[in-house]
């Protein structure tokens, strides 16, 4: 069988590393390396071991529409990355302080609670609060 133990890390193609670190450290995560490497990339951690990597090489006068969530034909990839929280009052008020706006919430019938934000890319970002009990 093959062994797999967790997901190592997350790839968000950005269009500038100083934007996409300041917003990525207002949600905690620290500056860890870059730009390194022939894409080039840079790291951001959480103490928790999320580590999210930049691909420092989107164009510049792109888009800032997101190719798989904002456009009416629905490409294929990977659509957002999920965070589980324990606080959802807490996380709200810490994004509301940041200048963070919430884009979506979401309750459903069992208690979980998953709320969205975008980040200055328009990657969608997930906090997950599975149900109490």
């Amino acid at each position: 069988m093959l062994q797999i133990s967790r997901i190592n890390h997350v790839g968000l193609r950005v269009r500038d590393l100083q934007t996409s670190r300041e917003f990525y450290e207002k949600l905690g995560f620290e500056f860890i390396v870059g730009p390194i490497g022939p894409e080039p990339v840079a790291v951001m951690l959480r103490p928790c071991g999320i580590n999210i990597n930049f691909i420092l090489n989107a164009s510049i006068d792109a888009s800032s529409e997101n190719i798989l969530m904002d456009v009416p034909e629905k490409h294929t990839g990977f659509t957002h990355i999920a965070l589980e929280i324990s606080d959802q009052q807490k996380v709200e008020q810490h994004l509301l302080e940041a200048g963070i706006s919430i884009t979506e919430t979401v309750n459903l019938p069992d208690g979980t609670i998953f709320f969205f934000i975008r980040d200055p890319d328009g990657n969608v970002i997930e906090f997950y609060l599975p149900k109490s009990g």
